[in-house]
């Protein structure tokens, strides 16, 4: 999961890495940095609905 500016084209340049999403494992392996993800929703990001329903699932939305 990556943080990109609204601008920038879907595959484009990205502003910083917050995690990675997996998949192929069974079940899904998530990592996130909980330090930058909070940040990032602090300085006013906007998650997609599937990140939203990531940070859901991984207790951060609770968080924020």
């Amino acid at each position: 999961m990556v943080v990109a500016d609204s601008r920038s084209p879907r595959d484009g340049r990205f502003i910083e890495t917050v995690g990675t999403y997996n998949p192929l494992v069974e079940p899904a392996e998530v990592k996130l940095n909980e330090e930058l993800v909070l940040s990032w929703l602090n300085n006013g990001a906007q998650p997609s609905d599937t990140v939203k329903n990531l940070l859901s699932n991984a207790g951060i939305a609770l968080k924020y």
